[in-house]
């Protein structure tokens, strides 16, 4: 990737101004999907890049993903089978409503 990606996926990792990672969306094991993600995305050829954010206060939903620039916001992203169903809408230019907020 060089430049500016063309999508950038945020996931929700709870993360405090103290730089403390406590909150829903890490104890529901958010960051332990990144490495998966990250997989997808080079297996898939997709032109993004995953940043770990601060909490998005959506924690009731947590995990939460968000997509720019598309602005798409998904709610329990919590299983592999999940960020599937969420990159293959991203690829066919889609939304995938069932889980997004």
């Amino acid at each position: 990737m060089s430049g500016k990606p063309t999508h950038h996926i945020l996931v929700c990792a709870s993360f405090r101004a103290s730089g403390q990672a406590k909150g829903v969306c890490n104890r529901k094991g958010s960051t332990d999907f990144l490495p998966y993600l990250e997989g997808e995305i080079l297996d898939r050829g997709l032109d993004a890049l995953v940043s770990s954010t601060g909490c998005l206060k959506e924690c009731k939903k947590g995990p939460i993903m968000i997509i720019y620039p598309e602005n798409q916001w998904y709610a329990e992203v919590d299983s592999e089978d999940k960020i599937d169903e969420i990159l293959d809408a991203l690829e066919d230019g889609e939304v995938a409503e069932e889980y997004a907020l």
